[in-house]
């Protein structure tokens, strides 16, 4: 009897682990698309051994406990390409929205928007005043060199408005990815503390928790990079880089030792407030390409401007007393404007007020074509248009070459995915082959529960039958 009773709580233990190892498969497979989950097995081991004359033999089969396969360098290595990715994506959208902003087409190799956009606006106001050199008493010509004027100022500042514009939504992205991290950081700090607490016994086994973590780290290094070290406890302490390399702690065990915040094109972060220096993530390349790419565009157009206003009034009233054609207040692509006295039957080809007079007209449209240099203390270096288009081809090649490298980062991100999913991630194959393992294991187990139970009921009628 008494070894009977052994044997059915030994097949017990049996049924119990085999339904803990099917429920763990179940949820194998019903996460093989969850990016965050990383693959869970059952730690199925011997109640104990007893020995035989045939050696040592289980008595018994458990469950010993629920963990998940991670490796700690694949996780660290998808974070990182991770933080490149979004770099690149974020710099690549924010160059893209400035390419269209200055309304035409921008090349990395050839001159830009040859018959549209800021650079046609240039060619029409120069080629309206050479019209009006060999027309100088047309009010047909004053009219058309008074319309590519409005033309060429409006150009230059809606092109200069949209460019800010793109800087402004940058600067809402910042601020809303900085809430998201410091929301992201009192997650994983949170969790740090539950996760502590309910391994205290059990090392590993908050698997759920511990997925939802990793999750929140990878969505945190999309935003900032950062370094994760997990404590013995199980708690991790994430940490991101400063000046010079050193590192600046985010999250201590259950804490976050300082909020991650932005001024201006400053990132600061822990306790005290340290300036961060970072290599990647979504915060860092709104603010680069805010304040070095799209800027550079923005100064461009206002050398321009100024060179424009310089130039163009020098020539139009070399004598300082008369009316200049720009607006002398208005040096800058916002402000740029034309005189307010100016109209169309007021603008004139020449200084002396003869009918044929021509040498204004003749003046500024040769500014076309006049070298300028900034050694010499101008503006802009080269012509206008040269200026211009190399300002914008230049921008062409940038945009260019984060193109490749986004392309190069999202290679690399899905390499280290893939490597990493084959080590943590479910394949419907193995997790099926288990099920039906299990399965197997569980309906053997049964049946020796059910011969038990009838050599029980069988010895316990017999005893009643002898003692009758």
């Amino acid at each position: 009897m008494s070894g009977l009773y052994a044997s059915l709580d030994q097949t017990v233990s049996a049924l119990n682990a085999e339904s803990t190892a099917i429920n763990v498969t179940g949820t194998n497979l019903a996460n093989v698309n969850n990016p965050n989950y990383a693959r869970e097995v059952v730690n199925l081991g011997s109640v104990g051994e007893v020995e035989t004359n045939d050696g040592p033999e289980s008595i018994g089969l458990t469950a010993g406990g629920i963990t998940e396969v991670r490796s700690t360098l694949l996780d660290a290595q998808v974070r990182n390409s991770g933080a490149s990715v979004s770099y690149y994506n974020t710099l690549q959208s924010a160059y893209q929205q400035a390419q269209a902003a200055l309304g035409q087409t921008v090349s990395s190799t050839s001159s830009a928007g040859a018959s549209t956009g800021l650079s046609s606006a240039l060619s029409g106001f120069f080629n309206a005043f050479q019209s009006f050199a060999a027309s100088p008493s047309d009010a047909g010509q004053q009219q058309a060199v008074l319309e590519s004027a409005n033309l060429l100022t409006d150009q230059i500042q809606t092109a200069d408005q949209n460019l800010s514009q793109v800087q402004s939504g940058l600067s809402t992205q910042v601020t809303s990815n900085v809430a998201t991290a410091n929301s992201l950081l009192a997650d994983v700090a949170s969790l740090n503390g539950k996760i502590s607490q309910f391994e205290a016994n059990a090392p590993g086994s908050a698997v759920s928790l511990r997925d939802q973590r990793e999750g929140d780290l990878e969505q945190l290094a999309s935003i900032m990079p950062v370094s994760v070290t997990e404590s013995a406890d199980g708690q991790d302490q994430v940490s991101t880089t400063g000046a010079g390399g050193s590192s600046v702690p985010l999250i201590t065990n259950a804490t976050v030792t300082g909020p991650v915040t932005v001024t201006g094109s400053t990132i600061t972060a822990g306790s005290p407030s340290t300036a961060l220096v970072l290599s990647g993530g979504s915060i860092q390349a709104s603010l680069d390409a805010s304040s070095v790419g799209i800027q550079n565009l923005r100064n461009s157009l206002n050398q321009i401007s100024s060179q424009l206003v310089t130039s163009v009034n020098a020539a139009y009233n070399p004598s300082g007393t008369g009316n200049n054609f720009f607006s002398t207040s208005g040096t800058t692509a916002s402000t740029i404007s034309l005189d307010p006295s100016l109209t169309a039957s007021n603008i004139h080809a020449g200084s002396s007020g003869n009918s044929g007079d021509n040498s204004i007209a003749v003046a500024i449209g040769n500014l076309a074509n006049q070298t300028f240099s900034t050694a010499g203390g101008d503006q802009i270096s080269g012509t206008f248009s040269s200026f211009y288009n190399n300002a914008v081809t230049g921008f062409g090649q940038t945009l260019s070459g984060v193109n490749d490298q986004a392309t190069n980062a999202t290679n690399i991100q899905t390499l280290v995915s893939n490597q990493r999913s084959t080590v943590s991630g479910v394949s419907l194959d193995d997790e099926m082959t288990n099920l039906l393992m299990y399965q197997r294991s569980y309906q053997a187990s049964s049946q020796v529960f059910q011969t038990i139970d009838s050599l029980l009921d069988a010895t316990i009628n017999s005893l009643g039958t002898i003692s009758n």
